[in-house]
């Protein structure tokens, strides 16, 4: 079946014209069964006018349904008074025709002119057993107009079915679509805003420098004008990377955010590091060692990293920040438990993350958007004040299945610290 639909464009068309001139022959030959010219014709015209209103376009439906219902009811009704009446047909396929317009009606027009539409198409398939001989009424009318209303009946109901169907989809398309946009709005806020917001801090940097009368050495500025650059370019190549994703014919289905794993977080530290406060990560190796799976270690990657983008918004004044990514629970339902800390002593008025975590952010979207990646993979994101250690961001972000350790006897994994890297 489906080597049959998936032929070309082209064979599709002369298939559908090969089927609408036999529909219209069969229409024809049951036109001059009256053995009449004229009444053939207007059979012809009638039940080709209800035919033409299964295949236009939808704008010009209306129109057309409504005068192949017309003409197939004066049709009827010239055809009751005259003399010479079909002997064989009543005009079956007008008729089934005349059943799949109702069910096009219900399904794409508005209430009121499906209701029309049905309403009329349902008299003039109700009265079609008048161009039958007179002597033929009791017989027909008897069995075919409860057919035809119990076929009506059920038209109707195809017609609603897929008119709510056409409107699960549609608000599913809506769905999809606002899903990406926000996965989009959470990678431009991720990657570019990361590294614009390095420029700024050390554009200020230079610029508060400057001002309190302790202008930079020229071998620091040139460092501080190197790390700008870095980040320009970074910002960059996040910013080609996503117009790359949205251009291309699969973007809508193409990850936009890379892979990372536990291994560039030392990477990622070590450059905050070098332009902000001292950074030290705590790293279990066993992460490395066990695989994450793709989507945890990226989840972690930009929890990370949105964390030290609001220290480095929000906590000009941190002197350390500690990054610690270890396991955590049993070998059966194992998690990573990652934390970010400083010591920013303005912590507690961070616009970007709410104060206790139970309250919503009053502005930013870093904070929003991990929270709906770290939903996405089961894990869950915090942030707020502690008493004694500052600011801190917490996520648990659980494995899929049971982690793979050495040892086959452990249940717990401890959460220790078992690698230190002073950036």
């Amino acid at each position: 079946m489906n080597e049959f639909f998936d032929v070309p464009a082209g064979g599709r068309r002369i298939v559908v014209v090969c089927v609408a001139v036999l529909l219209l022959a069969a229409t024809v030959t049951e036109g001059a069964d009256t053995g009449s010219v004229p009444l053939a014709a207007a059979w012809t015209v009638s039940g080709g006018l209800v035919l033409a209103a299964l295949a236009v376009r939808r704008e010009r439906f209306d129109a057309v349904a409504a005068a192949g219902v017309f003409a197939s009811l004066v049709v009827t009704v010239v055809n009751s008074q005259a003399s010479a009446r079909p002997e064989t047909t009543f005009g079956v396929v007008e008729s089934v025709a005349l059943l799949l317009l109702m069910v096009r009606a219900t399904r794409r027009c508005p209430p009121l002119r499906a209701g029309a539409l049905t309403g009329g198409a349902s008299i003039a398939l109700t009265v079609m057993i008048l161009r039958l001989p007179s002597s033929e009424y009791g017989v027909v009318g008897a069995i075919g107009i409860p057919v035809f209303w119990f076929a009506a009946a059920l038209a109707i109901v195809l017609g609603l079915y897929l008119r709510l169907l056409d409107r699960y989809r549609a608000q599913e398309h809506e769905t999809g679509l606002q899903a990406q946009r926000l996965d989009y709005a959470r990678e431009l806020h991720d990657f570019v805003g990361h590294h614009v917001t390095a420029i700024i801090a050390q554009t200020k940097a230079v610029r508060y420098a400057t001002a309190a009368g302790r202008p930079p050495s020229p071998e620091d500025l040139d460092a501080m004008l190197a790390a700008i650059e870095e980040a320009g370019s970074q910002a960059m190549q996040s910013m080609r990377s996503m117009v790359a994703v949205l251009r291309s014919p699969g973007g809508a289905d193409s990850p936009t955010a890379p892979v990372a794993n536990p291994a560039e977080l030392r990477t990622l530290t070590e450059r905050f590091g070098a332009s902000g406060p001292a950074t030290t990560l705590t790293l279990d190796p066993r992460l490395a060692a066990s695989g994450l799976p793709p989507n945890i270690a990226t989840t972690v990657h930009q929890v990370v990293r949105e964390a030290l983008t609001n220290v480095r918004k929000h906590a000009s004044r941190a002197k350390t920040v500690t990054v610690d990514v270890r396991l955590d629970g049993t070998t059966e339902s194992p998690a990573v438990l990652l934390s970010v800390t400083d010591d920013g002593p303005q912590a507690a008025g961070r616009a970007d993350e709410p104060a206790p975590a139970s309250r919503e952010p009053r502005s930013g979207y870093g904070l929003v958007g991990l929270s709906e990646r770290a939903a996405m993979v089961g894990g869950t994101v915090t942030a707020g004040t502690r008493a004694g250690v500052g600011w801190i961001v917490e996520a648990r972000i659980p494995f899929p299945g049971p982690l793979p350790l050495p040892e086959a006897d452990r249940t717990t994994v401890p959460s220790i610290p078992t690698a230190i890297l002073d950036a």
